[in-house]
């Protein structure tokens, strides 16, 4: 990697900037990011709380219906407003309340650093332009299998300067399971 050039996933680049301005972004600096098995954890004591059976609300299908809504940049709101029935009403509950959970432990999971980065762009015009002058040109590879949030990222580090490059093949996509558009 040559002098002044960043090389990362999205994920690494949102938790490295996060940190940076965890203040900006609502955060403590010292959070944690949770991998799946935590992640499973927060949803269970989630279930628990709204009094829920993991029976009828496996905790591996919520937070995969969770993190499709994360990567579209839907809210609980946004979910709860297209809900069509008591299964989904109930799902944007426990999102309501897993990010309760991961707010009271101080942790982020893989989705938020997504979604709290972009937010983070969108919502603070002075950070986008200083990170917009320290990241001038933007490449991104594999953008077959970006979603949303890393669309808006890429799209936002960019706008001022318009150096914004993309290479992928939509043939080669291979998570459009996990929200990639």
């Amino acid at each position: 990697v040559g002098a002044g050039m960043t090389c990362s996933t999205f994920h690494s680049l949102c938790a490295r900037l996060l940190r940076i301005h965890h203040d900006r972004a609502g955060l403590q600096p010292n959070f944690s990011i949770y991998d799946t098995a935590d992640q499973t954890a927060a949803m269970k004591d989630a279930i628990s709380r709204a009094n829920l059976s993991t029976d009828n609300f496996p905790p591996s299908g919520i937070l995969n219906i969770i993190s499709r809504a994360k990567n579209d940049m839907l809210s609980p709101d946004d979910m709860r407003g297209t809900a069509r029935g008591f299964q989904d009403e109930k799902i944007a509950d426990l999102y309501v309340l897993y990010d309760k959970v991961l707010a009271e432990q101080n942790a982020l999971d893989f989705d938020d650093l997504l979604i709290k980065m972009a937010r983070l762009l969108s919502d603070h015009p002075d950070v986008r332009e200083q990170l917009e002058d320290r990241y001038r040109y933007v490449l991104v590879d594999e953008y077959q299998d970006t979603n949303r949030a890393q669309y808006l990222i890429a799209r936002g580090l960019a706008l001022k300067h318009e150096n914004l490059c993309v290479t992928g093949d939509p043939d080669q996509s291979i998570y459009s399971w996990r929200g990639a558009d």
